[in-house]
């Protein structure tokens, strides 16, 4: 088998993995069908993967598939603007490190809603857009799910300054798990190596209604939460974002929708925490779907151009390419 034919066999193995552990989680949850729509059914159906539409962006990657460890899940795809060379010159570009959400079971880094938007809108910009994928539930736990995501972090700033970026102009971005993972990895503290290499600028956590999970766990709850966090309550609170932050933690903008209470709830609470502690920190209600969050990042809309205000204020070179 030649190295194309087997790329093209471990990706298939891939995507039936996913579909397969979607069904499971459906199956789990008693929601593999029905006529009646809850919020719920809604926010699992937007996460399902495939999901009767072309759910793999046409948006083509620069770098496809660039391994940070032995995982086959542990890859990730860069997007740098159309005829960009691998080493510009300064001023370097910035980047927008997106981790895709999914209930951390399930999701990909090339679904539509993950890239497509966001990379005809930033990477024309000149920002350069890297998509993380993660080892997922149920073989890894959200702890290790977050040293996925802070190893490829690392890796990403590491090779940057081959691609023409700067490693200190990095924003996280995160939708829904992924925001929870973004969130918790902005407040590790820089002296720990094991979760993140240099600095970043600041987070845009999309829709997570997991800031506080301990009280989540520690009150009736979907039974959504109780696979990946498990019956610790000292895990809960670690795992917990609004728990997490400390005083020096980077700008973050928590949106959330206004049609789900739970995720609207957490965001403001996490966000006055963190004002408590000196933080700049902002919470953004949009009316649109959990998915539509996620899709509609990046479109010409108001809800983009209040995310674009958001992450001006992060950086001289940001604001510079966000003008453009």
């Amino acid at each position: 088998m030649d190295e194309g034919m087997a790329t093209s066999a471990v990706n298939s193995f891939g995507i039936h993995r996913r579909r397969f552990l979607a069904q499971v989680l459906f199956a789990t949850l008693g929601l593999a069908g029905g006529a009646s729509a809850s919020p719920l059914l809604d926010r699992l159906r937007e996460r399902r993967w495939p999901a009767g539409q072309a759910s793999v962006s046409g948006a083509q990657p620069s770098l496809a598939n660039v391994a940070y460890g032995a995982d086959p899940a542990q890859m990730y795809d860069v997007y740098l603007p159309r005829g960009a060379p691998l080493a510009a010159p300064s001023p370097r570009a910035p980047v927008i490190f997106m981790v895709h959400g999914g209930a951390w079971a399930v999701g990909d880094k090339a679904m539509t809603r993950v890239v497509e938007a966001k990379v005809a809108r930033w990477v024309t910009k000149g920002f350069v857009l890297v998509s993380v994928n993660y080892r997922m539930l149920p073989e890894v736990p959200p702890d290790g799910q977050l040293r996925d995501v802070a190893l490829a972090l690392g890796h990403a700033q590491a090779q940057a300054e081959n691609w023409g970026a700067d490693p200190k102009q990095f924003i996280l971005m995160g939708h829904s798990a992924g925001a929870h993972l973004v969130a918790l990895l902005a407040q590790a503290e820089p002296t720990d190596l094991a979760l993140r290499g240099p600095s970043v600028l600041g987070t845009v956590a999309l829709d997570s209604a997991a800031m506080d999970v301990e009280a989540i766990m520690s009150h009736p709850h979907l039974r959504l939460y109780d696979l990946p966090f498990g019956k610790s309550p000292s895990y809960w609170r670690a795992m917990s974002p609004v728990h997490q932050l400390r005083r020096a933690s980077p700008p973050v903008l928590a949106v959330c929708s206004t049609r789900r209470e739970d995720a609207c709830v957490q965001a403001r609470a996490f966000v006055a925490r963190a004002t408590q502690l000196g933080v700049q920190a902002q919470s953004l209600g949009v009316d649109l779907s959990h998915g539509e969050i996620n899709a509609q990042l990046g479109l010409d809309n108001d809800y983009t151009g209040s995310v674009e205000a958001f992450m001006a204020t992060l950086s001289p070179a940001v604001a510079q390419h966000l003008a453009h």
